[in-house]
C-alpha cells in the first residue's frame, strides 16, 4: 500500500515523497519535490495523490477524485487540440439520418472527414487521426471498402426515410438535374467518356452524376452515367428506379429544359409520371412564337397556357428577364457584326449565317429572338385546374435548390476533380460523396447557415489536449461554447 510521507529537510524544506511498507521496512516509491510554504506543500500533495490513484489499486475517499480534477499548470505539458465536439455533432446527425444502422464506423468516419477536410481516402485516415484522436488501420479501408459499394440502396433508403419524417417528403413533387464531374485524365473507359462538360473541361474524361432532392433540396437519390451520356436520356430510367424501389404511386418531377422532348414526354405519360420542366422557345416553330408574341401581354407576370405535343406551354412575361434578354442579344448580335466586318476572324457565332460563302446577318433569328425577350417557357401535364400557372412557374424557379446542392458537393465536399481511375474507386467515391452532402445539406436546412460556416465556429470549440508530466495520463479541457455555437446547436436539434 503506497503512503505519502513529508519530511523535514537539512534546509528546513519540506520534501514531499510516496513510500511502501513491507516487513516493517519503509521503501521510498517516489520523490515529488521539495517546499518551503503550505501551498506548495498542498500541491505536492495533490500530485502525490494523483499518482497514488494512477498506480494502485487502492479506492479514494473522494468519489469525484481523478487526475482531472487538480490541474498543477507547472507539471503538464500541452500536446494540441482535438475537435472532438464537432465529432460529436456530424456522428449524430449520421445516426438521426440511420447512416449507423449500415454498422460501418470507417465509413461514417470517412463521411465526417469529407465534410471537415475533403481529401484522398488514405490520407483522409491521418486527418481522422490528426483531428480527432481516431485511428483507423489502412488495412481496414481495403478490406471493407469493396463491401461498401453494395450499399448504394441501403444509404439511399435511409436518406428516403429521413427525408420523409424529417421534411414531411410524400414524393408528390421530385427535383431533378445532372451535372458533370470531371477527372485528373485525358485517357477514357467504359464509365469515363470526353463529353459536354458543365465544367469546362471537354477535353479531360469525365462522369454525369444525376441527383433528386426533395422541394427543401435535401438529396434522397442519385445515378452515375458514362461521361458522354445525353442528360436527356438519363431522366426516365432513374425516374422509374426511384419509383420501383420506393414503390411510389404519384410523382412530379420537375427538371431543366434539357430533358424535354417529344420521346421522354411519351414515356412520362407511358409511366404516369407528371412533369414540369422548361422549355426551349428558340426551337418552337415560327407559327408557335408568333402565337406567344401576341397572346403574352409585355406587363410585368402576365402568363398564358397553349396546348402542344409536348403537353401544356405556359409562358410568362418578366421586365426584369426582358432586360437581360435585350442585353445579351445586343452584345451577340455586336459580335456578330464585327465578324463581317472582319472575316479573318471567321468563327461562329449567334446570328450569323453563310450565304456563298459570304458571312451575313441572320435576320430571321433576330427577329425570333426579339419577339421572345423577356419570355420564359415551362412544359407540364398538370390540368390547370389542379395547378394554375403561377403555381407551375413557382415550382419550376425552385429548381435553384438542386443547384445549390450540387454547389455544396463540387466546392465544399470537393467531389471534383476525381482521382480516382478505376470504377469501383469512383463509385465508392461518389457514395462517401451522397452520404456527406446529405448531412451538411440537413445542417444548413436547420440552422439556415453554410456548412462552411457551421464548420468554422464548431472548430472553436476545441479539447486541449494536457499532459500531467508526473502521472504520465493525458486529459483534456474543452473550451466553453460561445453564444453562436449554442444558437446554431438549438436550431439543429428543434424539432421544426
Amino acid at each position: 500500500m503506497f503512503k505519502i510521507r513529508v519530511v523535514t529537510t537539512g534546509s528546513k524544506s519540506k520534501a514531499v515523497q510516496v513510500v511502501s511498507y513491507y516487513n516493517n521496512k519503509r521503501k521510498v516509491i517516489k520523490h515529488f519535490g521539495s517546499c518551503k510554504t503550505e501551498d506548495d506543500l498542498t500541491e505536492l500533495t495533490g500530485i502525490a495523490n494523483e499518482w497514488i490513484n494512477d498506480h494502485s489499486d487502492q479506492l479514494s475517499l473522494f468519489n469525484d477524485e481523478n487526475s482531472s480534477v487538480l490541474l498543477h499548470i507547472n507539471h503538464c505539458s500541452f500536446l494540441g487540440v482535438y475537435y472532438t465536439f464537432l465529432y460529436e455533432i456530424l456522428v449524430d446527425i449520421q445516426h438521426q439520418i440511420g447512416f449507423d444502422l449500415l454498422n460501418q464506423n470507417l465509413l461514417i468516419d470517412l463521411t465526417i472527414i469529407r465534410i471537415v477536410e475533403p481529401a484522398s481516402k488514405l490520407y483522409s485516415i491521418e486527418l481522422l487521426d490528426t483531428y480527432f484522436g481516431i485511428k483507423h488501420q489502412r488495412k481496414n479501408y481495403y478490406k471493407l471498402a469493396p463491401y461498401w459499394l453494395s450499399l448504394k440502396s441501403s444509404v439511399e433508403a435511409k436518406v428516403f426515410d429521413f427525408a420523409t419524417h424529417q421534411y414531411g417528403f410524400n414524393c408528390e413533387l421530385l427535383f431533378y438535374d445532372v451535372t458533370t464531374l470531371y477527372f485528373e485524365s485525358f485517357d477514357d473507359d467504359e464509365l469515363r467518356k470526353k463529353g459536354f462538360s458543365k465544367d469546362s473541361k471537354s477535353q479531360q474524361t469525365q462522369i454525369l452524376v444525376a441527383l433528386l432532392v426533395t422541394k427543401e433540396g435535401f438529396p434522397i437519390g442519385y445515378e452515375i452515367f458514362a461521361g458522354n451520356t445525353f442528360e436527356g436520356h438519363t431522366i426516365i430510367p432513374v425516374i422509374n428506379k426511384f419509383i420501383a424501389n420506393h414503390n411510389i404511386k404519384h410523382l412530379t418531377v420537375v427538371a431543366d429544359a434539357a430533358m424535354i422532348s417529344t420521346a421522354n414526354v411519351a414515356a412520362l405519360i407511358e409511366h404516369k409520371i407528371h412533369y414540369i420542366v422548361g422549355a426551349r422557345l428558340g426551337n418552337l416553330s415560327a407559327e408557335t412564337i408568333d402565337k406567344i408574341d401576341k397572346a403574352v401581354s409585355k406587363e410585368d407576370g402576365n402568363n398564358i397556357r397553349i396546348k402542344t405535343i409536348n403537353g401544356s406551354l405556359i409562358c410568362s412575361y418578366s421586365a426584369t428577364r426582358y432586360r437581360k434578354d435585350k442585353h445579351e442579344m445586343e452584345k451577340q448580335i455586336e459580335k456578330a457584326k464585327q465578324i463581317i466586318t472582319q472575316p479573318s476572324k471567321n468563327r461562329k457565332v449567334k446570328f450569323t449565317q453563310t450565304e456563298n460563302e459570304k458571312i451575313t446577318l441572320k435576320q430571321s433569328l433576330i427577329e425570333k429572338t426579339t419577339k421572345l425577350l423577356g419570355i420564359k417557357g415551362y412544359y407540364t401535364d398538370l390540368d390547370e385546374i389542379i395547378a394554375s400557372n403561377e403555381l407551375i412557374i413557382g415550382r419550376y424557379h425552385e429548381l435553384y435548390k438542386i443547384e445549390q446542392a450540387f454547389r455544396i458537393s463540387k466546392s465544399d465536399l470537393q467531389t471534383r476533380p476525381i482521382f480516382h481511375f478505376k470504377e469501383e474507386p469512383i463509385k465508392l467515391h461518389m457514395l462517401i460523396c451522397f452520404m456527406a452532402l446529405a448531412v451538411s445539406k440537413h445542417i444548413e436546412l436547420k440552422t439556415q447557415s453554410s456548412i462552411k460556416r457551421f464548420l468554422t465556429e464548431c472548430k472553436k470549440v476545441t479539447d486541449a489536449r494536457m499532459l500531467n508530466d508526473i502521472t504520465g495520463k493525458e486529459f483534456k479541457i474543452r473550451a466553453v461554447k460561445n453564444n453562436h455555437v449554442t444558437d446554431l446547436l438549438k436550431k439543429l436539434t428543434s424539432p421544426h
